[in-house]
């Protein structure tokens, strides 16, 4: 299995570093004694495992389903004279669920959580150009305190949950850099003003000369400008600089968009003196997204959102994509049936597929993987986590919306548990702390508190011959006092004492029709390509023609293992013509206007 070699964050891009992907020495640890017996110091494990994927998937080489909640890893390499030179910097795109790293028989730092990336300096645990790297992870197989996602507490994955994704399964790397570099920044672009707001953070306090440069689409030059630097800074650039750009910034096309994904490239360059300490590079999309009365407005335009649930599950790879490709080709899939976006579904997206999203224009709901259950100290998990997971993405303009919270997972009581609402409302809050420029979902499906729109869940469209299911489903889709009455599940809409406040509505997950399959499942089920295309079209002609339905998300891009409802099988072969979605997807709906 080859290993995944692109860089693996594209919106923070530097030239000096290194892949550690590939072959590890690996062990259980079913009794958990390593770290009393101090495997860190001596690892000689008796297993290999390709990283990034997890022991539970195929491409590891090991595809073990069964439950290991410890695990080892071990990697042996040197590092050159000239990047001793520089300090070293280890990061993680993401493992599954508490992590140790240990620096030649050192320990380094422990992160918590299975979705956020994290990185450490381990210049200071160096002793010459030969390192020793082990992590040890930690992942509770049966804990529903823990935000899993869609990983399943039982050995055997069955009905809407999966296979468990333990330890490495995004990209690790290592970056070389000066005692002075660029930490990180923050891209918020704002149209209404043609401007860009870029925060800079350096490592070290001292005053620096830093240089930025902006290009268009075809190289040409938008802004170069040099400014001195401690610590942190705030640019304010002018992007449109002719002042009719800022009246007609559609005619010019340099807004971004799914039907005009247009990037500007920025490159910042640190330096002391004459000596240059950093160069990063990156990109962003003039995009804004906002509501009001009721209407979802990208760019300003009422928007229509059709959008496609992505489980972000590979047959081979689980949670792990196994190259670049596997993105284009979801992404290049969903656009060809007409689908302008994505909503991730209880895993955070790779970067790499953001970046992807943001090249070829698809809009994201970026979600939050939950817990079963709830629990004081899961608050502190998931909030930990949720910052990290939104300070890494917020620059990136296909994220259009934001989902902490989906169907009441974790918050089983939130419809009367008080305690449990405020959770809710303390997420939404939070994430309106760390982002004003995104929409906010308070618990997508149902049982909503405060909510920048209406998600709901309804799968109870029936099969062909349910006549009065069919009915009776798209009466409650055609007005918003059905919608808000409906109960999906037998759930409120909105939780006891919180009401509907005009948000715009979206039917969030729907469909979910499964093609003549007898060793999975679906919520309806049809016998040929044929008649799913007209149960298709039935269902897409009830949201047409709701009266205050803002944009819909259906269930689901590709069958995931039992779960066999997907408009393309688990090895993304579309079931039907793909034109042919696209042709009952391109309607015009009743609740835009021109």
């Amino acid at each position: 299995m080859a290993s995944r070699t692109e860089y693996p964050r594209p919106d923070f891009e530097r030239e000096s570093w290194q892949s550690l992907n590939g072959l590890w020495q690996f062990a259980f640890d079913d009794k958990g004694v390593g770290v009393k017996e101090r495997w860190y110091d001596h690892p000689n494990f008796n297993q290999t495992i390709e990283v990034p994927f997890c022991f539970q998937s195929e491409a590891s080489g090991i595809h073990d389903l069964s439950f290991h909640d410890h695990i080892w890893y071990y990697q042996h390499f040197i590092l050159s004279s000239e990047q001793l030179k520089k300090r070293v910097v280890l990061h993680i795109g993401a493992s599954d669920y508490e992590t140790e790293i240990y620096v030649n028989g050192q320990k380094v730092m422990t992160h918590i959580g299975g979705h956020s990336s994290f990185h450490c300096d381990i210049t200071d645990f160096l002793n010459d150009s030969s390192v020793d790297l082990v992590l040890h992870v930690y992942d509770p197989s049966t804990d529903e305190f823990i935000p899993r996602g869609k990983q399943y507490w039982k050995e055997q994955h069955e009905s809407i949950w999966y296979p468990r994704t333990s330890g490495l399964w995004q990209p690790i790397w290592l970056e070389f850099v000066h005692e002075a570099h660029i930490d990180k920044f923050r891209l918020t672009p704002d149209i209404d003003k043609g401007i860009l707001h870029a925060d800079i953070f350096v490592s070290v306090e001292k005053d620096l000369s830093l240089e930025m440069i902006i290009t268009g689409m075809d190289n040409q030059l938008i802004n170069r400008q040099e400014m001195t630097i401690n610590s942190h800074s705030t640019f304010h650039i002018d992007i449109f600089k002719r002042k009719v750009f800022k009246h007609n910034i559609h005619q010019f096309g340099q807004v971004w968009s799914p039907e005009n994904p247009y990037l500007f490239n920025i490159k910042w360059v640190l330096r002391d003196g004459d000596l240059i300490l950093d160069v990063v590079k990156s990109y962003f999309g003039m995009r804004k997204i906002h509501q009001k009365d009721g209407i979802i407005y990208l760019n300003n335009r009422p928007y229509y959102q059709k959008l496609v649930l992505d489980q972000g599950y590979y047959p081979k790879g689980l949670l792990t994509a196994l190259n670049d490709e596997d993105f284009v080709l979801d992404i290049t899939l969903a656009k060809q049936m007409g689908f302008n976006g994505c909503r991730k579904h209880q895993v955070v997206a790779d970067p790499r597929f953001l970046y992807h999203a943001d090249r070829l224009g698809f809009l994201v709901w970026g979600e939050m993987a939950n817990a079963a259950n709830y629990s004081c100290d899961y608050v502190k998990k998931i909030e930990n986590e949720w910052i990290e997971v939104i300070k890494r993405d917020y620059n990136h303009p296909c994220i259009v919306a934001w989902v902490p919270l989906n169907e009441s997972w974790g918050v089983p009581m939130i419809n009367t548990d008080l305690q449990q609402q405020a959770h809710s409302l303390s997420l939404y809050h939070l994430t309106k702390s760390l982002d004003q420029t995104r929409l906010v979902a308070s618990n997508d499906g149902w049982e909503m508190t405060l909510t920048d729109f209406c998600g709901i869940h309804n799968y109870a469209h029936g099969t062909e011959h349910e006549m009065k299911k069919q009915n009776e489903f798209a009466k409650t889709l055609k007005t918003r006092e059905s919608m808000i009455q409906s109960m999906p599940a037998g759930r409120n809409i909105y939780a006891q004492g919180f009401q509907d406040r005009g948000e715009p509505i979206l039917l969030t997950e729907f469909g979910g029709i499964s093609l003549n399959t007898h060793e999975g499942w679906g919520y309806t089920e049809v016998s040929n390509s044929e008649d799913l295309l007209k149960q298709y079209q039935r269902i897409i002609d009830a949201i047409q023609n709701s009266e205050c339905i803002r944009g819909f998300c259906y269930t689901q891009l590709t069958d995931v293992f039992q779960e066999q409802n997907g408009l393309l099988t688990f090895n993304r072969i579309p079931k039907v013509d793909v034109n042919a979605i696209k042709r009952i997807n391109d309607f015009k709906p009743l609740t835009i206007k021109k």
